[in-house]
């Protein structure tokens, strides 16, 4: 059950943690907060690096310098919070489609959760709006391409935040885009006035290609259990054999995800009169004998990626990181979205191959073999039956081919050759998004 409210906190978070801090249009009032000890520690880091830059005049990347190419660039003392307004402001030129709410309430909480650790020199009030955006149901327009993945998700975020600064849209409680003016007069907000590094601690970070992959594992665990029910009832409709998903055969070889997928396919045809019945054959097609072995491929693929994602959600990802008890801050490379990329792509081809197996034993189950009609017509030629279903599936597959193209074998040179090599994994989770919708369907 869906908790009322809820603290950005300290502890650490499992995917299961952001799927049930995460609100949604139907579930009323929701009240979020920090917890004592993240306000105090965004509050200590926000006053560091302020009595840093403002007392002692340290140059610090992207926060009294240009971005990007222009990091040599210095910006006088009044300029600063101008910086910060006008990086919001040039970065926000997303286009194409929008990207689902789930998914901005999944980038709004995880931004909150990455600037609550205490290294982003974020003022609290800053964290305080973006979880007000949250409780009161205001979802930012954010289109859903323009990202290299490093240095992070730039411009999606900054769609994401501007709002907070009175610019772009939102959509409130589910109606239609309005300016984000309308929301802030509405609730009572005035605009945020960004002090220095905020700006940049906003839209530097992976909370877009990592929300994808969060959201994904939710409708993967779904999918998994799926793959494994169908094609245990395919395998008995074929009149298929048992001994394939024999525990000794899968204890050799010691995969887990095969050996899981194993139990899995027998507990499914536990008790079926029809898998009783006499067998003629030796042996199934591998798109039937082999169902542990590639669903159990994938299934290992998924884990591991549940891994990384949850590292992911507790981690910080914006560029430079302060560090006030060590009294130091460092630029380095924490926004770079490459881990995250590779594992959005394994992901995505192990959730095509869910698909392609799948389409395969449609493919047998039409060919009116094993006591079964041609098409599984009643009457085959006056009736075509499920022959269609199967170009559709096969359709679907083809392209779900095509999209498992790795996005981070690609590389796109960008800011005068500053940022020279990106990960391209913005690109990699709107493909994943695709290819299981497609998955679905098969």
């Amino acid at each position: 059950m869906k908790a009322d409210n809820f603290m950005v906190d300290s502890e650490w978070w499992t995917l299961e943690d952001v799927y049930d801090r995460l609100p949604n249009s139907d579930s009323g009032e929701f009240i979020s907060d920090m917890s004592p000890d993240v306000r105090e520690r965004v509050e200590k880091c926000h006053a560091y690096l302020a009595d840093k830059i403002l007392k002692k005049n340290v140059t610090v990347y992207g926060v009294n310098t240009g971005f990007g190419s222009l990091a040599n660039t210095r910006i006088p003392k009044d300029k600063l919070s101008e910086l910060q307004y006008k990086i919001l402001i040039s970065h926000a030129c997303g286009v194409g489609e929008d990207v689902p709410d789930f998914i901005v309430r999944m980038m709004l909480l995880l931004k909150a959760k990455a600037l609550g650790q205490g290294h982003s020199a974020v003022n609290p009030r800053t964290v305080e709006r973006l979880l007000d955006f949250l409780d009161s149901d205001v979802i930012p327009v954010v289109p859903c391409q323009g990202s290299l993945g490093a240095s992070g998700d730039l411009a999606p975020l900054s769609h994401l935040v501007i709002p907070l600064i009175g610019e772009g849209e939102v959509s409130i409680r589910g109606g239609e885009p309005v300016h984000a003016s309308e929301a802030l007069k509405e609730f009572g907000w005035k605009k945020l006035l960004l002090g220095p590094k905020e700006g940049l601690a906003l839209i530097n970070g992976t909370q877009l290609m990592l929300s994808y992959g969060v959201a994904s594992m939710l409708r993967i665990d779904n999918l998994m259990e799926w793959a494994n029910a169908i094609g245990a009832w395919s395998l008995e409709s074929w009149s298929g054999l048992e001994s394939p998903f024999d525990h000794d055969l899968h204890r050799v070889r010691n995969q887990e995800g095969a050996m899981d997928v194993a139990a899995s396919v027998r507990d499914w045809i536990d008790g079926s009169e029809k898998m009783k019945s006499l067998r003629t054959q030796v042996q199934d097609p591998y798109s039937f004998r082999c169902i542990p072995q590639v669903h159990g491929a994938s299934f290992d693929v998924f884990i591991e990626a549940r891994n990384l994602f949850e590292n992911e959600v507790n981690a910080v990802t914006d560029n430079p990181l302060v560090f006030p008890d060590e009294d130091k801050v460092v630029s380095g490379g924490n926004f770079h979205g490459q881990p995250l990329a590779l594992t959005i792509d394994r992901l995505t081809l192990a959730v095509h191959e869910l698909a392609s197996i799948s389409e395969r034993r449609v493919f047998k189950l039409m060919s009116g073999t094993r006591n079964l009609p041609a098409f599984l017509a009643k009457d085959p030629g006056l009736n075509s039956g499920f022959m269609i279903v199967q170009y559709t599936a096969a359709s679907l597959v083809s392209l779900n081919k095509q999209l498992t193209t790795p996005s981070s074998a690609d590389n796109a040179d960008s800011s005068n050759g500053q940022e020279d090599h990106v990960s391209m994994g913005a690109n990699a989770a709107l493909k994943l998004w695709q290819v299981i919708e497609q998955a679905e369907q098969v």
